[in-house]
Order: structure tokens, then C-alpha cells, then sequence
């Protein structure tokens, strides 16, 4: 197994600071699009890939879910995640999101947040996913949107006095790792073009619900920086539905 950026302390304490992870859901700019596309969840069987601080597993719990089982490779990140969850339909597995296993059909929902572009081929999990969902089952994930991943570093260009010029896009069809440059640290990403995401959905069994470009809400438009969010896609939502397999002629 591999391991995971956020175990470092430096990185893990730089990423604590922020709004997500001190305020939770709210604290998220993307929430209020994603929270639109997500499925009815009483009485469902919940997985969350990649889960973090459990955010979204207590969510599902909080809205009747059945059980919710959140992964992560981080074993700080699960730490977090217990101290935050007081349900006890939910639990938390360590694992590297790209490798685990399950049943078939053993769950009836399947989300993951902002942990896709961290794995080197997303089809091949859409296609264990599609596997591990009940029929009519939901996927919904957020991801980098690949304008941000494509050139790399995920840094403004400036002038000289640091005035925003614009945002680099580059390499947008070469895919494949990226060493990106987030709270001041490089870490390893993965860029994928948006038909690798949604055809990808599609060759794997899907039917797209949703696809969805959030943009920052007006509650946030006070914090530094947030307006200049507007001036070029950071996240790509997506949701889609079990198809049944075609039958063999």
C-alpha cells in the first residue's frame, strides 16, 4: 500500500487550516452544487472513496442512510473522521481507494470527493464501482476540473507586481501525472480529460444524471480571493446510474 501525502505532519497541518476542514460541508465551495446532485439516501448502503474527515459519511447518516462505510488511505485523515462521527451505522476502512475490493452489489450509493485525480486510471474504478453497486445504484464524485489539472503547477500566472494575468492551460490531451503545487507543497496529481471522465462513465456501464462546473456561492465571495475562482473551472461534478449489462445474444 502506498502512502499518503496528508500522514505527513507538515502537509496534514497546513491542510487542517482550511475552511473544509474547520468548518466542515459549509466550508467547501463546491458543496452547495454537489449537495444538488446527490441521490435520496434513507435506508441506503453508503460507500465514500477517499473519505477524508468523514464530511459527507456523516452526512449520509445524518439522512437515514443504513450503513455508510468511508475509505481512505490517510491515517490521519480516518483519525479525524472518528473524532467527527457519532453514528454508529458508520465505519472507516484504511485503503488506497484504487485497490480495494468488495462484493458485487454490496453497496447502493458510491461518492467520492475530491480524490479521483489522486489515482492513476479512474475507469478502471468506475468499473469495479459499477460491480459493487445494487441495480439502479448511484455514483456521484467531485474531481479537479481538468482545466485546472492540465498544465500542472495549478498556479496564476502574474506580472511582476503579482497581479493575476491569467491561468495556465497546457498538455490539455497529454494525461498522465502531474506534480502540482498545493499549501505550498508539491504533490502528485493525475490529469485526465473531461471525455476520459464521462465516456469513461459511460464505456464502464453508467447513465449520466449530472454533470455539473460549480462555481464559489455569493456567501463566500468575501473571502480573499474567492472572486477570482469565477475566472476559470476548479471542480467538475458528475453523477450517473447503474445500467444493467446487455444481455449475451
Amino acid at each position: 500500500m502506498k502512502n499518503s501525502k496528508y500522514d505527513e505532519s507538515r502537509f496534514f497541518d497546513k491542510y487542517a487550516q482550511m475552511d473544509r476542514s474547520q468548518k466542515g460541508l459549509s466550508g467547501a465551495g463546491e458543496w452547495e452544487t454537489f449537495r444538488e446532485i446527490f441521490p435520496e439516501l434513507s435506508g441506503k448502503r453508503v460507500l465514500d472513496l477517499g473519505c477524508g474527515y468523514g464530511w459527507h459519511c456523516v452526512y449520509a447518516a445524518e439522512r437515514g442512510a443504513k450503513s455508510v462505510l468511508g475509505v481512505d488511505l490517510s491515517s490521519r485523515m480516518l483519525e479525524e473522521a472518528e473524532k467527527r462521527t457519532h453514528f454508529s451505522n458508520v465505519r472507516y476502512q484504511k485503503g488506497d481507494i484504487s485497490c480495494v475490493e468488495f462484493p458485487q452489489e454490496s453497496f447502493d450509493v458510491v461518492l467520492s470527493s475530491l480524490a479521483l485525480h489522486y489515482i492513476e486510471d479512474p475507469e478502471r474504478l468506475f468499473q469495479k464501482i459499477w460491480s459493487w453497486l445494487s441495480p439502479q445504484g448511484e455514483f456521484l464524485f467531485s474531481v479537479e476540473h481538468p482545466v485546472f489539472t492540465a498544465y500542472g503547477s495549478q498556479e496564476w500566472y502574474r506580472d511582476e507586481n503579482g497581479k493575476i494575468l491569467h491561468f495556465p492551460v497546457d498538455r490539455y490531451f497529454e494525461e498522465g501525472p502531474r506534480q502540482a503545487v498545493f499549501l505550498g507543497e508539491t504533490v502528485e496529481k493525475y490529469h485526465r480529460t473531461l471525455t476520459s471522465y464521462l465516456e469513461g462513465l459511460l464505456r464502464s456501464g453508467f447513465e449520466l444524471l449530472h454533470v455539473k462546473e460549480p462555481k464559489p456561492p455569493e456567501s463566500m465571495m468575501n473571502i480573499p480571493g474567492m472572486k477570482d475562482e469565477l475566472r476559470r473551472p476548479m471542480m467538475l461534478l458528475a453523477a450517473a446510474r447503474k445500467k444493467p449489462r446487455p444481455a449475451k445474444q
